[in-house]
């Protein structure tokens, strides 16, 4: 990101208090339109222009906030600006260019998570050789005593509360990918060493920074600690514990020490929200303080920590009020108006510190003197993360309390990944790629729904407390070998639970791509028969037509939805109960539904809501596989008892 973005002054626009109201887009969608909008200008991203300035840790705060909005509309700009972003970085070798690994600066580790998303959804082999830059940047960091990264080399023996952020989510994200299970204890242990020497016992905050020499002119010669607690540092603590636990394993026996340090945070930096308007001021404990401010990078980073950590339950609900509140002082104290649908955000200060050149004593006064901005990228991207967990909340949830599980058992393709390991593949609801599904797993969880997998034969006892089950594409001896076959017993199973209210769904294949000798037995009890051609080929790559069907008006299912792309399909063959939903233009049947005892089964004879078609990348905007992947799930919730 070249830094006239993060000191950019938008005086070309007329600034005014934003009214956010009902028909307005979203803040999250206006904030990353802005972020795109002034990228043109002051940080160009087409892959033959950019003009980098360093490789950066702002950069990567204010990607994982575009990543979030990507995944809720689909619209590929957003994937692409993040590509480009990295590419003017990283070689086709997967070297990064503007850095320097014998820097050992924490900080330039933080981008490592948007490689690895990069890595994750193209596949290409240069994003995780450049994520694996940083992982060997992290083997041979610099350490105090007991074993905690300092911050930068030129820092020598402090940890800084920033450092924990920059480094700690990409080192458990690439530690799960490559299946290191040691290096979690390390993980977590940066949490509770860094809690152990900067936390202070009346307040429950943490300084910003610990020497551990206690050399530093701004460390206190009996503790270690700076003076003050710095309102953004403590944020990046919260912000890395939360995300931190999105890939710490379940069962690791220190996952509860994190979650304990996580409310120990929400409880300190609660007392310290201002009771009028939400926000925290810049340095937390002096509200008083000759100058201090309400300063909105911090502001938004709790807020995106006390909503996430309640919306995955690890802080109790009732702390769901600070973020409301928090979020709502946000958006009256730093948003305005910047031309149509887009939006600034006001009161970053544009950098904090300890050391250095010039020195930063840490002092009080130092911290009044840094500058305040408008639209800095680490406060655009903090406020980014927020506005996209509080968009979440404010969803409707109508499934809320329901399960919907995707079968594991009977499509269970297994390949080798990048370290070596056996990885489960192919229509997987944590596999970004092009076969995942991960986009319509979001849909349904912005439903309400939680989303499983069930990696067993299917049984009363398994499915009990599932509202929606998922077989796709069940294996043949070519896929794998030595497949699960659906067996008499599993369709009992599965016909008692749809019988008793189970809403089955049953994507198939063509033929080649299939098996359906088992599957049909399974999808004939239900009226339905997988007649197993190929229908919708493309000939010609790019030409999306030939795969083309058109819902017609008033349908069932599709409301909003109208061209979809299906491609490669098996039709099918009804009887009884089974009613068609949607045909193609030879009158041939594409998706069915039946209705059965209490229960509703859906059948297409294609996987076709996987990543490839879905997240807006490859098919041209008039396809409606997004609309059409909403729609279902609104339907199928409907149908839910």
């Amino acid at each position: 990101m070249n830094k006239s973005f993060k000191y950019l002054a938008l005086t070309a626009f007329a600034c005014i208090t934003v009214q956010v109201n009902a028909q307005d887009k979203p803040l999250s969608i206006q904030m990353a339109d802005q972020v795109l909008a002034l990228s043109k200008d002051s940080a160009n991203t087409s892959t033959n222009n950019f003009r980098p300035v360093k490789w950066s840790y702002d950069q990567g705060v204010i990607l994982e906030g575009i990543d979030g909005v990507w995944k809720k509309t689909a619209n590929a700009a957003y994937f692409k600006y993040m590509q480009a972003c990295m590419d003017a970085y990283v070689t086709k070798e997967g070297a990064i260019n503007m850095y320097k690994q014998e820097d050992f600066n924490i900080d330039n580790v933080k981008n490592g998570r948007t490689l690895l998303t990069l890595y994750n959804v193209t596949a290409q082999p240069k994003y995780f050789k450049a994520a694996t830059v940083l992982w060997d940047q992290l083997k041979k960091h610099p350490r105090t005593t007991e074993g905690g990264f300092w911050h930068k080399k030129i820092y020598p023996n402090q940890m800084w509360l920033d450092g924990l952020y920059m480094g700690q989510p990409f080192y458990a994200e690439y530690a799960k990918l490559i299946k290191d299970d040691k290096a979690f204890d390390d993980i977590a242990n940066q949490f509770i060493w860094m809690e152990k020497n900067a936390r202070d016992a009346k307040t429950g905050l943490l300084y910003h920074g610990w020497d551990e020499s206690k050399k530093e002119a701004w460390a206190d010669k009996k503790t270690g600690r700076s003076p003050n607690f710095w309102a953004r540092a403590m944020g990046w603590y919260g912000m890395a514990l939360v995300d931190v636990l999105d890939n710490f394993p379940k069962n690791h026996p220190k996952r509860k020490e994190l979650i304990a340090i996580l409310n120990r945070f929400a409880v300190a930096t609660q007392k310290v929200q201002d009771t009028k308007t939400g926000l925290w001021y810049d340095i937390l404990d002096k509200p008083q303080g000759k100058g201090n401010y309400f300063e909105s990078s911090a502001s938004s980073m709790f807020v995106y920590t006390y909503a996430k950590a309640v919306r995955l339950g690890y802080i109790p609900a009732s702390f769901f009020a600070v973020a409301e509140k928090g979020y709502q002082g946000i958006k009256a104290e730093f948003i305005e108006q910047a031309g149509p649908g887009k939006v600034n955000l006001k009161g970053t200060v544009a950098v904090s510190g300890l050391g250095g050149k010039p020195y930063r004593d840490g002092s009080y006064e130092y911290y009044m003197k840094e500058k305040v901005i408008t639209n800095d990228a680490k406060g655009v991207g903090s406020f980014l993360l927020a506005a996209n967990e509080m968009e979440l909340d404010e969803l409707a949830k109508p499934a809320k309390g329901k399960v919907v599980t995707l079968d594991s058992y009977f499509n269970n393709e297994v390949k080798k990944d990048q370290s070596g390991n056996d990885l489960s593949w192919h229509y997987k609801l944590d596999e970004r790629g092009n076969n995942g599904f991960t986009f319509l797993g979001e849909v349904f969880e912005r439903s309400g729904y939680q989303t499983k997998t069930l990696y067993d034969a299917p049984t009363a006892a398994n499915l009990k407390g599932t509202s929606v089950y998922i077989i796709v594409d069940p294996d043949s001896e070519k896929e794998t070998p030595k497949p699960n076959f659906i067996q008499e017993n599993d369709i009992t199973n599965i016909t008692n639970w749809v019988k008793n209210g189970g809403i089955l769904l049953l994507f198939g294949n063509d033929g080649p791509n299939v098996e359906l000798e088992h599957f049909n037995k399974l999808a004939n009890k239900f009226g339905v028969h997988f007649n197993g051609e190929t229908k919708g080929k493309v000939p010609v790559a790019g030409v999306f037509e030939t795969a083309k069907v058109v819902v017609p008006t008033g349908n069932e299912i599709f409301k909003t939805a109208k061209d979809l792309f299906i491609k490669e399909y098996s039709s099918l063959k009804l009887s009884g109960d089974a009613k068609s939903i949607l045909k193609d233009k030879d009158g041939d049947n594409v998706i069915s539904i039946t209705k059965y005892g209490k229960g509703t089964v859906f059948v297409i004879g294609d996987p076709w809501l996987y990543n490839e078609y879905v997240d807006g990348r490859k098919l041209p905007a008039n396809y409606d596989n997004f609309k059409a992947a909403n729609d279902l799930v609104n339907w199928l919730t409907k149908q839910v008892k």
